[in-house]
């Protein structure tokens, strides 16, 4: 296969791709779990760590998704900055896996209050936090052809 030929792939199909995402989905995942060893949870308490991550994680993705858009992000070194961090970095960093074990935890602990509490903070924070980041990376002028990055 000729190297033209791989650049005609669709962008989750090239290996360069690829590995940035790999490579992002570790620091991400790594970040978070250095985090949820700094603020281990106890039985019946609210999991600051993966609420923390995943309402930082979503306002980061709005910011990225708002930063693409407005930088035009299907050509340069933008068309990779959107899986290599999004996907990669933010999709390891963010847990919907660890977020439903502790919502059940919660439960079936006998903390029903502080479980419906924490999944509903958890889903309106997060869409909020996803909303707050697209309005600051709207605020973010596109540069001017000719201009670095463009």
């Amino acid at each position: 296969m000729r190297a033209d030929d791989a650049l005609a792939r669709p962008l989750f199909l090239q290996p360069a791709v690829l590995a940035l995402v790999m490579l992002g989905g570790a620091v991400g995942t790594a970040a978070r779990a250095v985090l949820a060893d700094a603020f281990p949870v106890s039985d019946g308490a609210w999991p600051w760590a993966t609420f923390g991550v995943n309402v930082a994680g979503s306002f980061l993705l709005g910011l990225l998704v708002a930063l693409v858009a407005v930088r035009g992000g299907r050509s340069g070194a933008w068309r990779l900055v959107r899986p290599a961090l999004g996907a990669g970095v933010l999709g390891g960093f963010t847990t919907y896996s660890a977020f439903a074990v502790e919502v059940d935890r919660l439960l079936g602990g006998g903390s029903v209050g502080l479980g419906l509490a924490y999944a509903g903070a958890s889903v309106v924070g997060g869409v909020l936090a996803a909303a707050l980041g697209v309005l600051a990376g709207g605020g973010v002028p596109a540069p001017r052809s000719g201009e670095a990055g463009s």
